[in-house]
């Protein structure tokens, strides 16, 4: 941990977040839930235009990875006006990996779009994204799901899941 997660770290020390075990799998269900019903129900959203990235034939690559995109940043500028306008302490590192992840998506279209990549390309994207929500959901949107439940509701968040 580096000096600037510990000052995040420190100033999110009264957010109470659940440590929940990593689950990298394709498919949402329940166990990704963070009891923030407007991040939630986006998060399912990113889980199913992620899989049509993974699953990208050369033919609907672009499309794909223009739908993520267009997803991507309505998805990440809604966090990121949440913590900016709640004045959300540790907001600087989790926007920035953000802009990180658009910026690799934004590379990758551009590359497909002059066909200098093809669909193996996306895919490997996508298995990237699906390697890479799960610890940012679990560290950094499931600090700003209690945050925003603290800010809205007054208390913690509430989690309903199945168990079929």
């Amino acid at each position: 941990m580096n000096t600037k997660d510990l000052t995040h770290a420190s100033a999110t020390a009264d957010i109470e977040v659940p440590v929940r075990q990593s689950d990298t799998s394709m498919v949402w269900s329940d166990a990704r839930l963070l009891g923030f019903t407007p991040m939630d129900d986006v998060h399912e959203e990113f889980y199913a235009v992620a899989l049509r990235l993974v699953t990208c034939t050369d033919t609907t690559a672009l499309a794909a990875i223009e739908d993520f995109e267009k997803h991507a940043v309505s998805h990440f500028e809604q966090e990121d006006e949440w913590m900016r306008t709640t004045n959300f302490p540790p907001r600087d590192c989790h926007i920035e990996e953000h802009a990180a992840v658009l910026k690799s998506v934004g590379e990758v279209k551009a590359a497909v779009a002059a066909g200098q990549a093809n669909a193996e390309v996306v895919r490997d994207l996508g298995m990237h994204l699906f390697g890479w929500f799960p610890g940012h959901a679990d560290y950094l949107d499931s600090a700003l799901a209690a945050w925003m439940t603290k800010q809205t509701m007054g208390g913690k968040p509430v989690v309903l899941r199945r168990t079929i």
